[in-house]
């Protein structure tokens, strides 16, 4: 079963919580918070560095939005004087019609440890021709030496120009994916390179705060 759930729907409600926060019992309301959902995740991975970022919280409260971008580089997002952060808002608040949009910037510590930024490196790195072997093995050597139980990073496709598609990962530690209590982060991402697209797998066994 823990090789076909995603690890993190496998634990929401447990020790993992949801991305889109609101609620509504009217149909037509949740179509259209879906709808918005999609369009501002869609928006903010197209005007945002996504090498930085590690998550995007959305909720929804009536009017207002409150959007939570949890990132690594937090001056990189707000700009200088915050510019950028205030281009981002105004680019919403045109695109959703809404005017009580609220962006909150949130700084990411331990981002050595978060596989959402680790699989858009990953992924940043095999477009510019780099080794995959090369960069997945100095991803593994880095997490386990910043304290993390276990770690897999996997790729998949036409990997180093080759005529057939294939897999390679490589694994340190253990990944308990059955377990649910286990802090298991996952995240995956695509390089596209003049052969094809590479998908890209990072899984991270963490130690329970």
């Amino acid at each position: 079963m823990g090789q076909k759930v995603n690890p993190l729907g496998f634990r929401l409600g447990f020790i993992k919580k949801w991305n889109s926060l609101w609620f509504s019992n009217n149909k037509k309301k949740i179509i259209d918070n879906i709808e918005k959902d999609i369009l501002l995740r869609s928006y903010l991975k197209n005007n945002l560095p996504n090498n930085y970022i590690s998550n995007i919280i959305i909720e929804f409260l009536y009017m207002n939005i409150i959007i939570n971008i949890v990132t690594s580089k937090p001056g990189i997002i707000i700009g200088k004087k915050g510019e950028d952060i205030d281009k981002l808002r105004i680019g919403i608040v045109k695109m959703l019609n809404n005017k009580y949009i609220k962006l909150n910037v949130i700084e990411l510590k331990d981002y050595n440890l978060d596989s959402s930024i680790i699989a858009n490196n990953i992924s940043y790195q095999i477009e510019r021709k780099i080794s995959f072997r090369k960069i997945m093995k100095r991803y593994i050597n880095n997490v386990m030496k910043y304290g993390a139980l276990g770690v897999k990073i996997q790729v998949n496709g036409r990997l180093g120009g080759a005529e057939i598609s294939r897999r390679e990962w490589y694994k340190e530690g253990r990944i308990p994916l059955h377990t649910i209590r286990a802090n298991i982060d996952f995240s995956q991402s695509i390089a596209k390179t003049n052969y094809g697209i590479i998908g890209i797998k990072v899984w991270i066994f963490k130690k329970n705060k």
